[in-house]
């Protein structure tokens, strides 16, 4: 069996956000970056059915980014990982999901993986589109916001999270995409041995030139901070006291009492 993990390095969402120079993106300086947190979960679960399945399958990491994103892939590698694939693309942030997932899908085609692993969505972009265009452009059956994961002779079946708390169960047969959500399993802490295992592992290297394919079909035009609104007010003094003015703000400053 051999499995894809796909992974994308994004900004700590503890940190500051500003505009870039160009208007379009955000810009990196002083930035902190982290394995997306969906993509953790898609590791874990790749590792854990190699484990149930006795270490049989061959498990790739593959990330598409900048320079940088070679520390999310020595993370998937010392979580249990067997190698990486690292589409080096400088401008991956320009890139619409259409093209990321083409770019994927392009790499995928001739490897012939039973099962695909990704994150439900990215922290910074949010789409939640790249997973399903992979499957759709290979042909794959596809479950998505996947919280419980099942294998059993080439026949996946997850469980999914639906609208208002409701669960879905799907099964489907392999090869096929699944896409990762919160809950699913507990990723693990990669341990100080597996860290320095993953250092001797394979990382193949290869520029996205080779595999983009596709135009964009979406354009970044503006990326900008919200305006900034007026302070909240702050009432002190006796209960009773801060009641009767929050009642007469209500009516003055808004519609709820009227």
């Amino acid at each position: 069996m051999k499995i894809l993990v796909c992974v994308k390095q994004v900004p700590d969402m503890e940190s500051r956000f500003r505009p870039d120079a160009d208007g379009v993106w955000y810009a990196e300086t002083d930035l902190a970056f982290r394995v997306n947190e969906y993509d953790e979960y898609a590791i874990e679960q790749a590792v854990l059915l190699k484990e149930q399945l006795g270490g049989e399958p061959e498990i790739t990491l593959l990330c598409v980014g900048p320079d940088r994103v070679v520390e999310a892939i020595k993370k998937g590698l010392a979580m249990g990982a067997d190698r990486a694939v690292h589409v080096r693309d400088q401008a991956s942030h320009l890139k619409d999901p259409f093209q990321i997932a083409s770019i994927i899908a392009a790499y995928a085609k001739g490897e012939g993986f039973d099962l695909i692993f990704t994150g439900m969505q990215s922290l910074d972009r949010g789409s939640s589109q790249v997973g399903v265009g992979i499957a759709e452009m290979l042909g794959y059956p596809c479950a998505t916001t996947v919280v419980g994961f099942e294998y059993a002779d080439g026949t996946v079946t997850v469980k999914r999270e639906l609208e208002g708390g409701v669960k879905g169960t799907v099964r489907l047969k392999t090869p096929a995409l699944v896409t990762c959500q919160l809950g699913l399993n507990q990723p693990r802490y990669p341990t100080l041995p597996n860290i320095m295992k993953a250092k001797k592992k394979e990382v193949s290297v290869i520029p996205v030139e080779q595999l983009l394919q596709q135009d964009a079909r979406l354009v970044m035009a503006q990326f900008r901070a919200p305006a900034k609104k007026g302070g909240g007010v702050v009432l002190e003094g006796d209960v009773a006291d801060q009641v009767d003015r929050l009642i007469g703000i209500l009516k003055d400053k808004t519609a709820v009492l009227r």
